[in-house]
């Protein structure tokens, strides 16, 4: 089992999120947890196309922090 790290970021009227790790794997949705269950759909379709092209999958590499100022 793979675990990606998935940016969420607030826009206008949404959500959107992507994936450091998979460039291209994007997914937006209306609140926080619909962005969240779009881009594990995302993901899941995104590996299973990299698979059937015989592409390999990246290594979830991406880390994330808060800072304190």
């Amino acid at each position: 089992m793979l675990q990606f790290l998935v940016v969420i970021e607030k826009a206008n009227n949404n959500y959107s999120a992507y994936s450091p790790d998979l460039p291209g794997c994007v997914a937006t949705g209306a609140t926080v947890e619909a962005v969240k269950g779009n881009m594990h759909v995302a993901i899941e379709l995104h590996i299973q196309g990299l698979m059937e092209v015989r592409l390999p999958i990246p290594e979830p590499r991406a880390l994330a922090d808060y800072v304190t100022v």
